[in-house]
């Protein structure tokens, strides 16, 4: 009969802690993630920022949230200072190609004039024409003319300055596009690890909440006496690591979010899909 009564408090025993385990497992949460009533993750609460709260869901990959990185690099390319400053020089050379283009007209100059009253013309000479005295008036009116000047250098070095200022037109163009190539060359690279440390939170999130079930479980089973203060140690030591982990890996997640933001010149949360 005791034998018995002995088995059956053992059962009922181990049926307590696998409920107690179960449990514990499912209303653990991460701790430094909130998650608000959309399931959505808070990660500007635990890191301790002020007006930094990143809402993410964490069990959704980023590429799926987030608009097609062709429109991402299309708005990156509209913010990025550097484009915009490329673009204006770029403008700026054009102007000047232009410019060189019709410089040539600054030697021909238009004039006109309109006088009044005599104007006599003195002449002296000793032949004059039949029927024509020595003093003669000139006519009064308008006067119009224009005023040509070709040097030397228009005539030889003009079509140099026009290609001059057509190159130099043309590798703004061009470096407006190195500098497009750059930004999505450091944009891929930004959104792969943004990715990548998704990828590896989630991981380290669900070993962070094992190894703190573990941590309870071993609470409850020191104080009965089950388990030595040696294994209590080692499995906090092994729930510490794990937190470790997970929260060095939540700070390259941010990181990275934070300098994707920077490159697009757009907060993330403008950047979802509706």
């Amino acid at each position: 009969m005791r034998f018995h009564l002995f088995q059956l408090n053992k059962i009922l025993i181990c049926r307590i802690s696998l409920l107690f385990v179960v449990g514990v497992f499912a209303v653990t949460v991460c701790h430094g993630q909130n998650r608000s009533a959309r399931g959505l993750v808070s990660f500007g609460a635990s890191s301790g920022l002020a007006d930094d709260t990143l809402y993410l869901d964490i069990n959704q990959d980023v590429a799926v949230q987030l608009l097609p990185f062709d429109d991402i690099m299309k708005v990156a390319v509209a913010h990025s200072p550097l484009v915009k400053y490329q673009n204006e020089v770029a403008n700026s050379l054009n102007e000047g190609y232009e410019i060189a283009k019709v410089q040539i007209l600054q030697n021909v100059a238009g004039f006109g004039n309109y006088s009044t009253g005599n104007q006599i013309l003195i002449s002296s000479g000793g032949t004059t024409l039949p029927g024509q005295g020595t003093l003669g008036q000139i006519a009064n009116g308008y006067r119009v003319g224009v005023d040509v000047r070709l040097p030397l250098y228009e005539l030889f070095g003009r079509k140099h300055q026009v290609r001059q200022a057509q190159s130099n037109y043309k590798a703004a163009v061009h470096q407006k596009e190195v500098v497009e190539l750059q930004l999505k060359r450091d944009l891929i690279g930004i959104y792969q690890d943004m990715i990548t440390t998704q990828q590896l939170l989630k991981i380290l999130l669900i070993d962070e909440q094992a190894s703190l079930t573990a941590m309870r479980v071993g609470e409850v089973e020191i104080q009965k006496g089950q388990i030595t203060a040696d294994a209590m140690a080692s499995t906090t030591s092994r729930y510490v690591q794990a937190k470790t982990a997970s929260e060095q890996a939540k700070g390259n997640f941010l990181k990275n979010v934070h300098y994707f933001e920077a490159l697009v010149g757009m907060p993330i949360q403008r950047l979802r899909r509706n």
